[in-house]
């Protein structure tokens, strides 16, 4: 790891707190904002792709050495919100803790790769994905803790 990242990992086991229609939303490819703690305690946003994974946490990838990505890997602590771009005015608002951290390895490319099929579906070009492999990138799997949802019309 590069100095300053930090494994957030050892968690315990947890019960997945995602409802149905929450997880529907959440499998739409809807842009997060992620909310950081900078180490002076400023807060830190910045917007990402993300996806949710059958077990409940959400995947978040990022290119090192970017503010976000260090403040997360130094301390696990995130808030994110997803906003539907067609209705802005149903949106989830999650909170949660790093519970693993995977940077610069095959897993970490792969990923982003992935991410772009999600927010690409025609398919992203091959000028991107080089562009990706040839990144130094960290994924981030977010243990959900708590969740303040408005989805209802």
């Amino acid at each position: 790891m590069e100095p300053g990242l930090a494994y957030h990992g050892g968690m315990p086991a947890h019960t997945d707190i995602l409802s149905d229609p929450v997880r529907r939303f959440l499998a739409a490819p809807h842009i997060a904002s992620v909310a950081t703690i900078d180490p002076d305690g400023s807060p830190r946003q910045t917007v990402v792709w993300y996806r949710l994974d059958p077990d409940g946490r959400l995947l978040l990838n990022g290119r090192m050495p970017r503010r976000w990505c260090a403040n997360l890997a130094r301390d696990g602590r995130v808030a994110v919100s997803v906003v539907d771009g067609a209705d802005p005015y149903r949106w989830i608002g999650l909170t949660g803790t790093v519970e693993e951290i995977d940077e610069r390895s095959p897993r970490a490319h792969d990923d982003i790769v992935a991410l772009a099929h999600r927010y690409h579906p025609e398919g992203p070009d091959d000028d991107m994905i080089a562009a990706f492999r040839s990144q130094s990138r960290v994924t981030f799997l977010v243990r959900v803790t708590s969740i303040h949802e408005h989805l209802e019309d």
